[in-house]
């Protein structure tokens, strides 16, 4: 049920509050989702730490979608490495959930709840198991994501990053793709990415022999730039206007 507004009113300070306390309801629940589904996979797999779960942008830092990670050591309540008494701050990892991936339904955001619990099993067992700045993902990765119950596939660029739920795993966590789908109902607009338009470049100058140069226009009203070869200045004049020049990139 949404929160509305009733009856004729100028204050659109309400408003917005209206909006922003719907939009924070669901957020919220959809954190609460996301943290019950990795207490449930805790509750199967006792090695798996807590964490910090965050949703955000998984487009516009680089090619691709990123559909979640896993950092190990990222949240505490000490922001240094220790605690106010010199003792070694306990520190919890992040696992990061990328909003645009949201899209994809409740059994795969799962599936990716599920391939960063597999680095965390990783990280507590003290596993390598990628390689790349994390990117290719190696045959311990997949035993570690057998283990968990995902299916993980080769990829020619990074290894056996690609995972999906077998069919018995889906089976077993039934009541939490049910709560996923129930809570999930925002999802992130990805960033346009592409390369961009570049601005047009000023016609060049020419001499009497043909030789071309870029310069601006007040650079070169500032005094003659004069050709080695011909003698000539450069200018642009009438000989310069339908010219072209070779783009290079």
């Amino acid at each position: 049920m949404e929160d509305t507004v009733t009856g004729p009113t100028d204050d659109s300070n309400h408003l917005v509050d209206v909006v922003d306390s719907t939009t924070s309801t669901e957020s919220s629940t959809m954190i609460r989702a996301l943290e019950r589904a990795w207490s449930a996979i805790r509750a199967r797999h006792p090695e798996v730490p807590a964490a910090v779960i965050v949703v955000g942008a998984g487009s516009g830092s680089g090619p691709g979608l990123k559909l979640g990670h896993f950092a190990a050591m990222r949240w505490g309540a000490e922001p240094m490495g220790t605690t106010s008494d010199g003792a070694k701050a306990d520190r919890l990892p992040e696992v990061f959930v990328g909003g645009e991936g949201l899209a994809r339904g409740p059994a795969d955001v799962l599936a990716t709840l599920l391939h960063e619990a597999a680095h965390a099993l990783a990280h507590v067992r003290g596993i390598k198991d990628t390689s790349r700045q994390g990117r290719w993902h190696n045959a311990r990765f997949k035993a570690l994501a057998d283990e968990l119950g995902i299916v993980a596939t080769k990829d020619s660029k990074i290894g056996w990053s690609p995972t999906a739920l077998h069919d018995v795993t889906r089976h077993a966590y039934t009541a939490t793709i049910d709560e996923l789908g129930q809570a999930l109902t925002l999802i992130r607009t990805a960033e346009l990415q592409g390369r961009g338009t570049k601005a047009k470049a000023s016609p060049p100058a020419l001499c009497g022999c043909g030789r071309k140069i870029r310069v601006s226009k007040s650079m070169l009203a500032a005094g003659p730039i004069v050709c080695g070869v011909c003698g000539d200045p450069f200018d642009f004049g009438a000989h310069a206007r339908d010219s072209e020049v070779e783009s290079v990139g």
